[in-house]
């Protein structure tokens, strides 16, 4: 148990970890930040300046981090993806607590390396699986396991990626090529997978998958189109997937996702931004090769089966999630959840109200809960330990394994 401010290095000071590092300076009795490691002058010289470090906590890699680090008890690892390994087992060698940005790292054999550095070390690890510790999602769990449906039969669940959002940070951006981030079930639906086990609450024991990229690619791109919006696209004023539109047309140029395309947000900027970065490129005439919808079966234990559906061709993003049970059935959809009683036939409907930050407020409650873990010496104050997401981490790697593969994966045989 410790009473001291926890001494905090955040690696990675992109979009996640300039939030994770704004939560932490919000709780001041519980947390300082004392350190960043972040490759891109811009990012790195605006979170130091945020957080008022001196020359001696800021760095340009990780590596360069714990190769001379200043005194720190945790470290917030939100590098890219296939740099969440490194960092994450360095630190843990060396007894540091980690709030671990998802996914947990690119491989499965990262994966289990994190989790048993863990296990050796004893330090703390929270994995951001915000689903868990969103509001709604937290009370819809809370509703399945009271038994108010009975005992869970079938459940299917519906991530709306939005039209937008894939071309934005799965095409064009960060997580568009697996050989820079990774699979699309990984980088952007391990929160769901981890979800689904979480409301099941069995072992999962097969998995079958299917998908593919079949729109955003130079088949579907448009006659007169060019390599990019700012160079005299014939469509551009009419395209849905406009980059001027979105990132120097768009109201708020300091709101996501406007502002990640440049550290200044004026429109002159961001208009440079798209005319030599990678978020002006046409969507059809990308690099990337991550699929842009996708479908998961899996089968858990007590022959209860699951869906997971992955799409980019929503209008609005968000999840769908219906629970079906023996006494009834149950759905979330936002902040809506509506429980129906087949004895009764009585209909509840409940408003979650909204709550500020990223997430829908999941962002902040994975960092409270963390530091309150930390601060007590407790580890059941954490939700999504790297036990358990590297439970739910193995789906998806086994779900990937069978959308390749064309077949059936035990989950026994991971």
């Amino acid at each position: 148990m410790t009473t001291k401010p926890l001494r905090v290095a955040v690696l990675g000071a992109g979009g996640r970890g300039t939030g994770f590092g704004r939560l932490l300076a919000e709780q001041p009795m519980q947390a300082q930040v004392v350190a960043v490691a972040e490759p891109r002058d811009a990012y790195r010289d605006a979170f130091a300046a945020a957080h008022k470090l001196p020359a001696s906590g800021v760095f340009r890699t990780w590596q360069e981090f714990l190769a001379g680090p200043p005194a720190y008890d945790a470290a917030v690892i939100a590098t890219m993806d296939r740099d969440h390994a490194g960092p994450a087992v360095a630190c843990l060698q060396q007894g540091k607590h980690l709030l671990l940005e998802k996914p947990m790292a690119a491989t499965l054999d990262e994966c289990r390396a994190i989790e048993a550095a863990q296990r050796k070390s004893g330090a703390l690890v929270a994995v951001c699986h915000s689903m868990r510790y969103q509001k709604g999602h937290a009370t819809f769990k809370e509703i399945l396991a009271s038994g108010r449906i009975g005992e869970i039969v079938s459940l299917d669940q519906l991530e709306q990626v939005a039209f937008w959002h894939q071309a934005h940070s799965f095409v064009r951006g960060n997580w568009g090529h697996e050989g820079r981030s990774a699979f699309m079930l990984l980088a952007k639906s391990c929160h769901d997978i981890d979800y689904i086990a979480h409301l099941v609450d069995q072992p999962c024991r097969r998995v079958s998958s299917f998908g593919a990229l079949s729109y955003f690619n130079l088949a579907h791109a448009p006659a007169g189109s060019t390599a990019r919006c700012t160079e005299g696209c014939a469509v551009e004023s009419t395209c849905p997937y406009s980059a001027i539109r979105r990132y120097v047309d768009a109201e708020h140029l300091d709101g996501w996702p406007a502002c990640t395309v440049s550290p200044v947000h004026t429109r002159e900027a961001h208009l440079e931004a798209i005319r030599t970065g990678p978020y002006g490129r046409c969507v059809y005439r990308c690099d990337n090769d991550v699929v842009d919808h996708q479908v998961v079966a899996m089968e858990f234990e007590g022959d209860i089966t699951a869906t997971f559906t992955m799409t980019a061709f929503t209008q609005h993003g968000g999840r769908l999630i219906r629970v079906h049970g023996t006494e009834g059935e149950a759905r979330c959809e936002g902040g809506r959840i509506v429980v129906r009683s087949f004895r009764t036939n009585d209909v509840e409907t409940i408003e979650i109200g909204p709550e500020a930050g990223g997430h829908g407020g999941g962002d902040t409650r994975v960092v409270r809960d963390w530091l309150a873990a930390v601060h007590a010496g407790n580890p059941a104050l954490i939700r999504t330990s790297a036990q358990e997401s590297l439970r739910t981490h193995t789906i998806v790697f086994a779900a990937e394994r069978s959308r390749r593969e064309r077949r059936t994966v035990d989950l026994g045989a991971m």
